[in-house]
């Protein structure tokens, strides 16, 4: 039940996909929030803490959910070919977009040279710093990114909803518990 077979997803993928998922929508809604937080605020430093540290857990757990993702089969597709088309180029860039927007977002944080401190736990070391306006590229990238991902992910979840109750597939049950499957 751990891991995935060709029927359906194991625990691992279904934790790290809902993970990530609640971690992209509440950085998103965090990230856009603080910008908007005056000098004065109690939050103004500890909100973009709390956004830096859960943005390099999620880095990390990304990382290792491609890993995993490599190790593991997928299930089969549902759906007619274009529609299987779609979905794996709609997974590949949300992969690509969670990665440039985690890693954006490092470089904005790094970019005066200064590690992230996560939590208190440990520290995410600066591993390029002095890029040329590297805060204010990085910046631009990771609003653009993140806005792109927070679309796209709802694209994701209308297309998961539209194949439960318009194809009556097992496509969302199947992320919901492992090895699912439902006869035709």
């Amino acid at each position: 039940m751990w891991t995935n077979t060709r029927s359906g997803w194991g625990w691992i993928s279904i934790l790290l996909h809902w993970v990530s998922a609640l971690a992209i929508v509440g950085l998103f809604v965090l990230g856009w929030w603080m910008t908007g937080l005056g000098y004065y605020s109690d939050w103004y430093n500890l909100a973009p803490w709390w956004h830096r540290s859960i943005g390099v857990l999620l880095l990390l757990a990304t990382l290792g959910r491609l890993a995993w993702r490599l190790l593991q089969p997928a299930p089969a597709s549902r759906g007619h070919r274009l529609e299987r088309l779609a979905a794996h180029a709609g997974h590949v860039l949300l992969y690509v977009l969670m990665l440039l927007v985690l890693i954006s977002g490092y470089l904005i944080a790094t970019a005066e040279g200064k590690g992230i401190d996560v939590f208190g736990w440990f520290q995410a070391p600066p591993l390029l710093t002095g890029l040329p306006d590297q805060a204010s590229l990085a910046g631009t990238i990771h609003w653009y990114a993140a806005l792109a991902l927070i679309i796209l992910s709802a694209g994701h979840a209308l297309a998961a909803i539209k194949h439960h109750l318009v194809d009556r597939n097992d496509v969302l049950v199947r992320m919901l518990f492992p090895r699912y499957t439902r006869r035709r």
